[in-house]
């Protein structure tokens, strides 16, 4: 091929010095030719498959199943290879085999009369499924993901077929080698972990992990370890990283939360964050309780409380609620350019009377009025107890040793938005004005809009989440974290306020709505998006927005696709908390060498019934967007960086022949 390439001496002279450094990787002709042709193989391949997920909010058994079944891709496999050939029992087999291979071959011993007969069976299936997924792959990034054990007797198996009368015998040895050896167990086991990696290429997590489910800790644990993933921040990501940095306001909110819906697994066997000075300061300060307003909603709860437990749990989420309003005050009268003023309503109490007097001037009765922790003079000042204890839950989140790893993860392949393969991912939204430009929005004492926001807040995430930053905007990028989480120029929140405590005390829910920002007003609006797409540098033609953040209420007739398919939000309710609104138990997106494919699921039942029952979740395709060609590897980013890679070797080698670069044989 590079003969049909002509480089004047002139172009080559201008690159030598590159071409020179290029030449140390590649010394000889030889080797730059070997090289670009692995190189436009690899080019001519299908385009991996990319996963984008968004707002699991902890749970944990879910997601780690949309994992393990590729969003039922495992399934059409497994259907497209033996169709009609297996019974649909002998198929459901077989992929939960796939998705959970140690607790099932447990279950199968167990009934299983002729053992040697079915891991014979079985590894021949599993082979073909391997083969399958394995197939769009180069043989080198198939070999990298082989397990060590196994890698050379896997890798014989996936480049032969039993179905060659020259190989048959050999395949069939080794099959039988692998049982008689008592090796069929962990075979089988490394298999389907090798078909669940190699069925997804890139894990898109396009924000919120943290909060209301019972598992973020877990979900981390599995992000961390994933072979090729990506993230973009939540709010409540952003909230859990606030804490850690040390924002105190953000720690009492983490707290409240997670009390909020009796999930104190995360905190206490997750992160090891110590709650007993939280309980005993509760007990002294809120001996009664004079409403249930601060009741944990267990009904998402996996955990079992007895009523001793609950009552506890009410007092220590009521004495950390008045906490966090007390520290957001702080933060919103230090930081006037927040402009959150209407936040401040702890001094808007007439305990007298029993009202709160909003920011309109209208006035409303309180559901609570036991506020033992309050000076009406200085309604914002902790008490003492209360410095201590927030001085004990600021020393407990800092030093937590898992949340840093988790912290550092999410810093090392997080960020607010990420463009990849003509896709612009981000978790919320852009501020707008009403016009749909971009806003001008203050940070630090200085305006930014656009792409430059988002860009100057990642930043300012680096910054504050770096323990022993001597940055001199690290403090005010502690503060920041908050704001994140919650100001009306947030672009991870993107609505007005954040009605908490209306929610809480006051009756009248007309005062518990969050006004939402211009961009879901013109969120429907095509020109919006190309507006946008174009700002991050994507072609209008062709590529898509993909948010989370606001649940699709599927239940009420909404759609996930919008403005005539350029956007797409795929929150669809993963959390628990959020399905009895939206109808659904979330969405997947699946983008293929085919082309997209939005996937609706139903609610997950449990590990426990995946396992003994095969009960799959029950997925559905809402929108197919397929290409009129097979996408391949040359038409990605990354292929693009191969293109030049493979220019780049063209140059080298028209360098060698023409004398300037001598070969190093």
């Amino acid at each position: 091929m590079s003969a049909h390439i002509h480089y004047s001496t002139a172009e080559l002279e201008a690159d030598l010095r590159y071409l020179n450094l290029l030449a140390r990787s590649f010394p000889t002709i030889a080797a730059a030719s070997t090289e670009i042709i692995n190189l436009e193989a690899i080019l001519n391949l299908p385009k991996g498959t990319e996963h984008f997920l968004t707002d699991i909010h902890g749970e944990y058994e879910a997601f780690q199943h949309v994992l393990k079944n590729a969003s039922g891709t495992v399934k059409r496999k497994v259907n497209e290879i033996f169709g009609n050939n297996l019974r649909e029992a002998e198929k459901k087999d077989l992929c939960t085999l796939i998705y959970y291979p140690q607790e099932k071959l447990e279950l199968v011993k167990a009934d299983e009369p002729d053992m040697n007969e079915w891991y014979e069976i079985t590894l021949n299936r599993l082979v073909k499924v391997c083969q399958s997924v394995s197939s769009k792959y180069t043989r080198s990034k198939v070999n990298k993901a082989l397990p060590k054990d196994f890698s050379y007797i896997i890798q014989e198996l996936l480049h032969e077929t039993e179905a060659d009368p020259n190989k048959h015998a050999y395949f069939n040895q080794i099959i039988s080698t692998i049982i008689t050896t008592g090796r069929a167990d962990a075979f089988i086991i490394a298999m389907c972990n090798l078909i669940q990696r190699l069925a997804i290429d890139s894990l898109h997590i396009v924000g919120d992990i943290y909060d209301r489910g019972p598992g973020a800790h877990i979900i981390m644990d599995t992000i961390c370890d994933y072979h090729n993933f990506d993230i973009q921040w939540g709010n409540h990501d952003i909230l859990w990283m606030g804490a850690f940095a040390g924002n105190d306001a953000c720690i009492a909110n983490v707290l409240r939360i997670a009390l909020r819906y009796g999930n104190l697994d995360t905190l206490e066997e997750g992160y090891g964050i110590n709650l007993l000075p939280l309980a005993t300061f509760a007990m002294e300060a809120y001996p009664e309780l004079s409403s249930d307003i601060f009741a944990p909603r267990i009904k998402f709860s996996r955990r079992v409380f007895s009523d001793t437990e609950l009552k506890i749990i009410a007092k220590m989420h009521k004495a950390i609620s008045i906490i966090q309003w007390k520290l957001e005050g702080q933060l919103i009268k230090a930081h006037p350019d927040y402009g959150m003023d209407d936040r401040l309503l702890l001094d808007k109490l007439n305990l007298t009377d029993g009202t709160v007097t909003l920011a309109d001037g209208s006035v409303y009765p309180l559901l609570d009025t036991d506020f033992p922790t309050v000076d009406t003079t200085d309604p914002y000042e902790l008490t003492p107890e209360e410095v201590k204890l927030v001085k004990a839950l600021h020393n407990s989140f800092v030093n937590s040793e898992k949340m840093a790893k988790h912290v550092y993860c999410l810093l090392r392949h997080g960020s607010f938005y990420l463009a990849r393969n003509n896709n612009l991912m981000y978790h919320a939204s852009i501020p707008l004005e009403a016009d749909g430009s971009f806003k001008n929005v203050n940070v630090l004492g200085r305006p930014y809009a656009g792409r430059q926001l988002l860009d100057r807040l990642d930043e300012l995430v680096q910054v504050a989440c770096r323990i022993g930053s001597d940055d001199p905007d690290h403090d005010c990028a502690v503060d920041y974290m908050w704001y994140l989480w919650c100001g009306p120029d947030s672009p991870l929140f993107g609505k007005n306020r954040m009605a908490t405590f209306e929610r809480y005390f006051i009756a009248d829910k007309s005062t518990h709505s969050e006004g939402k920002g211009n961009y879901y007003n013109l969120i429907d609006d095509p020109a919006m998006c190309n507006r946008i797409l174009s700002a991050f540098g994507l072609p209008t033609d062709g590529s898509h927005i993909i948010n989370g953040h606001v649940p699709v209420k599927t239940i009420k007739g909404e759609n996930p696709v919008k403005a005539d398919g350029k956007l797409l939000v795929i929150d669809g309710g993963f959390s628990r908390a959020y399905q009895s609104t939206t109808g659904i138990a979330g969405y997947t997106l699946v983008y293929h060498s085919r082309g997209f494919q939005l996937v609706q699921h139903e609610p997950f039942e449990s590990r426990k019934k995946a396992i003994e029952e095969g009960l799959d979740i029950i997925s559905n395709t809402v929108l197919n967007e397929f290409k009129a060609r097979r996408l391949l590897v040359r038409d990605t980013d990354k292929g693009r960086e191969l293109v030049a890679q493979v220019e780049d070797l063209n140059k080298l080698l028209a360098a060698y022949r023409r004398g300037l670069i001598r070969e190093k044989v």
